[in-house]
């Protein structure tokens, strides 16, 4: 199968969308907000709560979750495409840009980024980190969850975001 294959088959595996979050503190004396878009996250254990992202090595994610073990999954609506879009750019402005025009808060556990508007979010502790090819597995334990708004998810399929019509 080539790489074509692979890519045009999990194009249909419809997904939602989250923005992965973390406060880098070694960026300056406040540290420095870094998020990155993902739709591989999954809930990986109800007991204990672990949660998994899959981050792609060498990113700047990849690098910070590993040696900060604090971050934040907020599960992006259908009104937050443009956020989607903004942080999963490559060669995009950077974080701290996007962060100021982006709504968000800091979460009590984690101190990493919780979108406004989001449908939930989540505050995870790093509990594992695996190698899988060209991406890292990062399960975390989860601190807290944060409901939020009751819109539709954002999802993505076939190489575009989009509304889950009801």
């Amino acid at each position: 199968m080539s790489d074509d294959e692979f890519r045009a088959a999990m194009a249909r595996l419809a997904a939602g969308v989250v923005l992965v979050t973390a406060r880098d503190p070694d960026e300056g004396p406040a540290g420095e907000d870094v998020g990155m878009t993902a739709t591989a996250v999954m809930s990986v254990s109800l007991d204990p709560h672990l949660l998994m992202v899959s981050v792609r090595n060498d990113s700047r994610m990849e690098e910070l979750l590993g040696r900060q073990p604090l971050w934040a999954v907020s599960l992006l609506s259908e009104d937050q495409r443009q956020t989607a879009g903004r942080f999963a750019m490559k060669g995009r402005i950077s974080d701290k840009l996007l962060f100021r025009e982006t709504p968000h808060e800091h979460g009590d556990h984690t101190g990493a980024p919780i979108l406004r508007g989001a449908l939930a979010a989540v505050e995870c502790r790093t509990e594992q980190r695996v190698t899988a090819g060209d991406h890292t597995l990062v399960i975390g334990r989860v601190l807290t969850t944060h409901l939020g708004s009751d819109g539709g998810p954002l999802m993505y399929f076939k190489g575009r975001y989009r509304r889950l019509d009801p």
